[in-house]
């Protein structure tokens, strides 16, 4: 089995028809099982694109993705939503959990999705995904008798219920207080050390970012720096 749980090698990505914009430069970058890397640069120099396509929600114009060896570049939709279903978590700014449902029903929405109906099976996987975040107790309440610290707990429990290889956060500590944000940051490091489950972050807090095992800065659709801290 590949220790590299991602793999890009020269992606080029291009927005237009008539005229082409590149925002992507030809990345090239791997990710082993286990790491923690932050995603830093300023607004504008292709991170959202970056994430997208390592999180196998958009294709490179050009380039090799590979995900735990897995070349996509050929896969056709369904085989590439397959993917990213059973190996890819995300987290994202903004917990976009359903009130109608119980916490622990958002949890299980990933399990549903790829299933086709519910299983028994789900509601416990769910339950010891909250466990993992310290919310089991709160799983049969809504999102909304919740903090928004316990919210992003929750969403985070959601990513990680498919037991990814990889979880994707975009700013996942962008829409909470200081104090809320070390705490959500620390649970991501403890899961990420506890389940050898590699994370890429995107952030613009550089005190989170340095806290990582890795910086990886992006400017102009280009890797300018990438380094172990």
């Amino acid at each position: 089995m590949t220790s590299s749980v991602l793999t890009l090698e020269g992606v080029i990505k291009e927005f237009g028809t008539e005229v082409r914009t590149r925002v992507l430069h030809g990345i090239d970058l791997t990710v082993e099982r286990g790491e923690f890397v932050s995603l830093i640069g300023p607004s504008g120099s292709g991170k959202s694109t970056l994430l997208n396509i390592v999180g196998l929600l958009d294709r490179p114009t050009e380039g090799r993705v590979s995900v735990l060896g897995q070349d996509t570049r050929n896969l056709e939709d369904d085989a590439l939503t397959r993917l990213r279903g059973s190996s890819i978590g995300f987290v994202f700014q903004f917990h976009h959990l359903i009130n109608a449902l119980t916490a622990a029903e958002n949890v299980m929405s990933p399990l549903f999705i790829r299933e086709g109906k519910t299983r028994a099976s789900q509601r416990k996987l769910a339950v010891e995904a909250l466990d993992l975040v310290g919310l089991a107790d709160r799983a049969d309440e809504s999102p909304s008798k919740l903090s928004g610290g316990q919210q992003q707990r929750v969403a985070i429990a959601r990513a990680l219920v498919s037991n990814p290889a990889l979880v994707l956060a975009d700013e996942p500590t962008g829409n909470l207080d200081t104090e809320t944000s070390n705490g959500v940051f620390e649970l991501l490091r403890r899961l990420n050390r506890e389940l050898n489950t590699a994370f890429v972050i995107v952030t613009h807090d550089l005190r989170i970012a340095e806290k990582s095992r890795r910086i990886i800065e992006l400017i102009d659709g280009r890797i300018a720096r990438d380094e172990a801290v």
